[in-house]
């Protein structure tokens, strides 16, 4: 069993996955801010890979990745700093704490995505979210080379996926299913209510995979609404901007996870 579907047959709710861009603030951020992560209260990382053109990011996001890839951060050098994060002799090994590579195919491709695959699987990744990798081309091309290296996947839904689709990307995922809340970009303001009447219709889907409402997730009571009808929530922008000035990462990340889980 992969250690994000592990989280989830021991935690069936208010999962929190915290996103955070790798080499931001700084490009020897990464480790120490994930460390924190597991130290202070997240169930899951989600790294963000800097791209040039993050189609699916809001401003905030957009920004720490200009930062980070002005700061030299690169895929070569992103495996680089997570060899041995699983050590737990490691003063920042972060022992079982899923991680979640986010990014887009561009990068990837150039990289060559079999190689990625094998060295994100070496190095302790455990999933990939690739939000402009098309299902047809997951199907028949790329996910049998993910599903080689032992790694999960997962697509995103919004509240405009048909219904028959949601249940086709949910077949094709594993891990866990992302509900975007609204089909506009990271970080934007969301009708709360209208979240709720489509993560409720996602909930009375009977969905084989667990269900992490992203975009739009701030505090702790976004965090809790997000929870009523999904088995947990993702947090980025808001994260992201907790980073934005700080002088002291660790203390930081204490802070604003103390913030949303109370």
């Amino acid at each position: 069993m992969s250690r994000i579907k592990n989280l989830f047959a021991k935690k069936k709710e208010k999962v929190l996955n915290i996103y955070c861009t790798a080499g931001y603030p700084h490009l020897d951020s990464t480790r120490r801010i994930m460390k924190a992560l597991k130290d202070n209260g997240a169930d899951l990382i989600e790294l963000g890979m800097p791209y040039s053109d993050p189609l699916a990011d809001g401003p905030v996001i957009q920004h720490s990745s200009t930062i980070a890839l002005a700061n030299g951060m690169t895929l070569q050098k992103l495996f680089a700093q997570l060899k041995g994060i699983r050590d737990a002799k490691h003063e920042l090994g972060i022992g079982e704490i899923p991680v979640i590579l986010m990014g887009y195919m561009n990068p990837v491709l150039q990289y060559g995505f079999e190689k990625f695959c094998r060295d994100a699987a070496e190095v302790g990744v455990d999933g990939l979210i690739l939000p402009d990798l098309p299902e047809y081309e997951f199907e028949t091309e790329y996910g049998p080379i993910i599903r080689q290296y032992g790694l999960d996947f997962t697509f995103l839904v919004t509240p405009e996926t048909s219904e028959e689709r949601i249940k086709k990307l949910d077949k094709l995922s594993t891990g866990f299913l992302y509900a975007v809340s609204s089909s506009s970009t990271t970080g934007s303001d969301k009708n709360m209510v209208v979240v709720r009447q489509y993560l409720k219709r996602l909930k009375n889907m009977n969905l084989k995979n667990p269900v992490l409402v992203g975009f739009g997730i701030r505090d702790r009571q976004s965090f809790e609404e997000a929870c009523e009808q999904a088995n947990g929530a993702i947090i980025g922008t808001a994260f992201i901007k907790a980073l934005e000035n700080s002088s002291d990462e660790e203390v930081s990340v204490k802070q604003f996870l103390k913030v949303v889980t109370g």
